[in-house]
């Protein structure tokens, strides 16, 4: 009897310990990364590249589920996505949360957006949303209702939820 109280402790622990992962805070859950394909790395100097390599990575991602710390096709978070497109496209290592991902590179105004910028959205006081700007105010991300896809800045919810862009830096290599 004394075994069984104690065997349900610790699966309602586990339990806990899971399930703390679907909180939609400044963490992220973490999980297996989705194997990349080998692909040709585009600089981000290179506006229409880049623009290209975003519509690619649209195309193979497109209504992949939203699943919060998800890193495949079985689902991914917003952050994840970026994570992973800016790894396997432009070959540069993001940090992989939202918050992090916030902090990297130089602040840009709406009007100067470009092609790779990082889009960021807060959601309410605990949670931020990434995604990356491709052009004519759309961006890509992961859309916790509808998956991988393409939104408009001017979207109202969207335009409410802004919180600022970031440009990252492009690596020179050590001369």
């Amino acid at each position: 009897m004394r075994v069984c109280r104690i065997n349900q402790i610790i699966l309602a622990g586990v339990c806990c310990v899971l399930l703390s992962g679907c909180h939609g805070g400044w963490s992220q859950a973490k999980r297996p990364i989705a194997s990349i394909h080998a692909m040709t790395v585009v600089s981000l100097s290179d506006e229409e590249a880049v623009k290209q390599s975003l519509y690619d990575q649209l195309k193979e991602w497109k209504a992949v589920d939203y699943d919060y710390g998800g890193l495949s096709k079985n689902g991914i978070d917003c952050s994840g996505f970026v994570y992973l497109t800016y790894r396997s496209h432009f070959g540069i290592e993001l940090p992989r949360t939202s918050t992090d991902q916030a902090n990297v590179g130089q602040p840009v105004v709406q009007r100067q957006l470009q092609a790779g910028d990082l889009v960021f959205f807060t959601i309410n006081p605990h949670t931020r949303h990434v995604g990356i700007y491709v052009e004519g105010r759309k961006f890509l991300h992961a859309s916790k209702s509808s998956g991988v896809r393409l939104s408009s800045l001017d979207n109202t919810y969207w335009a409410k939820k802004y919180w600022k862009a970031k440009r990252v830096e492009i690596q020179q290599p050590a001369v």
